[in-house]
């Protein structure tokens, strides 16, 4: 059992993959890791255990634009090669085959623009939301800043601390307090 700590490089390197599958590899695998003096990643790794062997690349696949435009081309060039020896119905073929994948790029772009339109629609719609929840947010946090002062008044009359220190101050303060309370009710209705 030789445990070697290595950085994602030296790893890549013991391996012959490149660095960021050094690093998949050792997130996939669970490897314990550390940073050095240095600041760099270092992994754990048990040497004997660890055998790995890279897969091999595979070919990526084909949008499904590009395959249409590809046959064009080739169609095109194989036109241009075969011009002189192709009779006239396989080069009128060709010419129809050309023209259906035109309309057909021509199609595959009214789409796009359509979804491109709505995709603005839906961008302009979610700008308007979040300036209503913004305006939103700030009527509740004054909303809830005034409840807070009412609810401090209100404490203030229900332990009988007065400001004059006699009924007549209190009950001023409840004058005060309903005429607050009406206030904001039709400040709430507008």
């Amino acid at each position: 059992m030789c445990v070697a700590l290595l950085t994602y490089a030296d790893l890549s390197a013991r391996l012959n993959i490149s660095r960021e599958a050094a690093r998949a590899l050792a997130r996939r695998r669970r490897l314990p890791r550390s940073r050095a003096e240095d600041g760099k990643a270092l992994v754990s790794v048990d040497l004997a255990e660890l055998r790995y062997t890279p897969r091999p690349r595979r070919a990526r696949r084909a949008d499904h634009v590009d395959a249409p435009l590809a046959k064009i081309e080739t169609l095109d060039s194989c036109s241009d090669a075969f011009s002189l020896r192709e009779s006239v119905p396989t080069s009128l073929e060709n010419a129809m085959e050309t023209e259906a994948f035109k309309a057909e790029i021509a199609r595959l772009e009214d789409v796009a623009a359509a979804y491109r339109a709505v995709f603005e629609r839906e961008r302009e719609r979610a700008d308007r939301l979040a300036v209503e929840l913004l305006q939103a947010a700030a009527e509740t946090a004054a909303a809830n800043a005034w409840a807070a002062r009412l609810e401090d008044e209100v404490a203030d009359l229900r332990t009988g601390r007065q400001a004059g220190g006699t009924t007549a101050g209190a009950a001023r303060r409840l004058g005060h307090l309903a005429a607050a309370i009406v206030g904001a009710d039709r400040a709430a209705r507008r």
